[in-house]
């Protein structure tokens, strides 16, 4: 049973009472990809990532010093007016349609807005959504699990897809965009080990999604544009032709391009694959598995993998036994969110990845949801359910899709390695939602969007509002 099903009365959202001793987690998580404890005791983890200057010093000093620790528990809330006083200029300067919040995740409130109710098109921050809903339903060290079956004649082996786009051709020694990605060869391996006779056939098992497998407001472009494949529960790499490149062309047909690539491991031709079903009580040949959700989760809001939110979206329904299509999938992510207590009430969602433009979502949720994220714990038995969002958002100028962002010189640099965020851009569609400790140690939530403006003018200007709030006090 997932978590989800059990977290309507468990899950908690910020309150005035909670208490205010959390760790910052700023910058950490730049050393390790899945959110890992990191040595807070190296004076040049930060200068070597290039987010501050090194001190000009004769000789290193005797003690390591901390590069992070424990907010004060005493850090001033910034005030309302000494916010407005400082983000109001830049966001009735801001063309298009702008919408805002900042919120104190240890009590809850609001301490800026802009219209947050408005729902505009999240791009990529809406990835956060399905996040959110992930972790509240799916168990964090669960994996996905890909499985070859006998088949059901001599010679016939089926290729179960269970969801898991990491699952890479790569030998072992070499990594694809996904570390420590199960490996194809693995499988094959197992398969040859205990599969009587020589391998003739591959056939590829696709029942665990339905539906179509491109969503409303995507355009087929951005397959070949290496932006998204269509969505199946069987794939290799993420759909990508090159493992190891982020961003390149990806497969049209993503669960057959794993077939062919199970059967060139085993000694049959691409023309002996085909799609087909897995028998029940099939011979289970051999299976692998995927990193755990949690870490998957991290990596898919770092790097902003589309494949990755679609097949989240797609789990939780199933989860939750809805249906696992992408209707279904939307279905069951705002219905989570809200047996947890959230207000998703303005939310709109074509997809899990944000990458549809007829995606609507207001920053007032955006803001909730980061809010319980970051949330100190009340007491030690608490369940922290959303702290994996925190460890896997950007670090501005350090990682994942705000690593060439916040430049040295620019009005944004001051945010650099003090500003963690999601990212989302689609054409016309910038948004910026994340968390950021200010000048007084004080951890503070945001989340800005623009509709209507060029994101190569948006971006800047969000940017540098994130940073203005780490150099703010705001009294």
């Amino acid at each position: 049973m997932g978590i989800g099903r059990r977290i309507g009365d468990t899950v908690r959202l910020p309150g005035r009472r909670a208490r205010r001793s959390l760790i910052v987690l700023v910058v950490v998580a730049v050393a390790g990809a899945s959110g890992g404890a990191v040595a807070l005791t190296g004076p040049t983890l930060v200068q070597r990532l290039g987010l501050v200057r090194a001190a000009e010093t004769a000789q290193a000093p005797p003690e390591p010093q901390a590069v992070l620790g424990p907010l004060p528990a005493d850090a001033p809330l910034p005030t309302t007016a000494g916010l407005t006083g400082a983000l109001n200029v830049a966001a009735e300067a801001m063309p298009g349609t702008f919408t805002g919040i900042v919120v104190d995740p240890a009590t809850g409130k609001a301490l800026w807005e802009r219209t947050p109710e408005v729902a505009l098109v999240p791009g990529s921050t809406g990835k956060l959504l399905t996040a959110s809903a992930a972790l509240l339903t799916l168990n964090p060290t669960d994996t996905f699990v890909t499985r070859v079956v006998q088949g059901p004649e001599p010679g016939t082996v089926v290729l179960v897809g269970g969801g898991d786009p990491t699952l890479t051709t790569l030998p072992e020694g070499q990594n694809s965009v996904y570390p420590d990605a199960p490996r194809l060869s693995d499988l094959a391996a197992a398969v040859r080990k205990v599969a009587p006779g020589p391998i003739t056939r591959v056939l590829v098992d696709t029942s665990r999604y339905r539906g179509p497998t491109m969503a409303e407001g995507w355009d087929p472009a951005d397959v070949a544009g290496g932006n998204i494949t269509p969505i199946e529960p069987l794939m290799v790499d993420g759909g990508r032709i090159n493992p190891k490149l982020e961003d390149g062309p990806r497969v049209p047909d993503p669960a057959l391009a794993a077939g062919r690539a199970l059967a060139q491991d085993l000694g049959a031709g691409p023309s002996d694959v085909a799609e087909g079903a897995a028998t029940s009580g099939a011979k289970v040949l051999g299976s692998v598995r995927s990193a755990p959700v949690a870490e998957l989760i991290e990596q898919m809001l770092r790097d902003s993998d589309n494949v990755l939110a679609e097949i989240f979206s797609r789990e939780v329904a199933i989860a939750r036994d809805g249906d696992p299509t992408f209707t279904g999938g939307v279905q069951q992510t705002v219905a989570a969110l809200a047996q947890a207590g959230f207000d998703p009430s303005g939310a709109v969602m074509h997809d899990g990845s944000g990458l549809s433009t007829e995606d609507r979502v207001p920053a007032r949720l955006l803001g909730q949801l980061l809010g319980a994220a970051a949330a100190p714990a009340e007491k030690p038995g608490d369940t922290e359910f959303l702290r994996p969002i925190v460890s896997g958002l950007p670090v501005a100028g350090g990682d994942g899709t705000l690593q060439d962002r916040f430049p040295r010189g620019a009005t944004s640099g001051p945010g650099r390695g003090f500003v963690r965020a999601k990212t989302g851009t689609l054409t016309g569609v910038s948004s910026l939602a994340g968390i950021v400790t200010d000048v007084d140690g004080r951890l503070l939530v945001f989340a800005l969007m623009s509709n209507g403006g060029s994101p190569a003018t948006i971006r800047p200007k969000l940017d540098a509002m994130a940073a203005q709030l780490s150099r703010c006090g705001c009294r």
